[in-house]
């Protein structure tokens, strides 16, 4: 089961602070597998491409979670 309250969370840890990851390495358990896609969704609807790419240069996310996320992006997304 999937609770939409632990979603943005878990995105904000995995993406832009790099204290979670999806799966479990870097000495982190990982988030629960049923959470990967909805917190992919999250980061696509609510990052920058500049916060996901850097995401992915700290290793905070591999490349196929990143490839996963930026072929979710349907509006980009600018911060005020």
């Amino acid at each position: 089961m999937v609770y939409s309250f632990k979603v943005g969370p878990y995105a904000r840890k995995i993406y832009l602070y790099g204290t979670e990851r999806f799966t479990a390495r870097d000495g982190y358990a990982g988030i629960p597998e049923e959470y990967w896609q909805p917190v992919k969704q999250y980061a696509a609807n609510n990052f920058t491409r500049e916060q996901i790419d850097d995401a992915l240069a700290k290793g905070y996310i591999n490349q196929q979670e990143y490839d996963d996320t930026v072929a979710l992006i349907t509006t980009v997304v600018v911060l005020p």
